[in-house]
């Protein structure tokens, strides 16, 4: 299996902090619907969710060990 070189650039740096941000959002949004007080079964499959996209924001952070946690959560950009 061929692995792909994950692409380091500014641009893509741009993009990376964009969407990390915008999974932020995600994860807010996926607690906000378990906090209504779902069933059981539907507020594991959240949490599961929650995992996942916390997993894919530590993988962007890890991509770019450059930038600092409050440049990570820094909202006003």
């Amino acid at each position: 299996m061929d692995v792909k070189e994950e692409d380091k650039s500014e641009e893509s740096k741009k993009n990376h902090i964009s969407y990390y941000k915008s999974l932020t959002k995600v994860i807010s949004d996926i607690q906000k619907e378990v906090n209504l007080g779902v069933d059981p079964t539907m507020k594991n499959h959240l949490d599961e969710r929650i995992d996942a996209v916390e997993k894919d924001r530590k993988r962007i952070r890890e991509m770019f060990p450059e930038i600092t946690k409050e440049e990570w959560d820094d909202n006003t950009k």
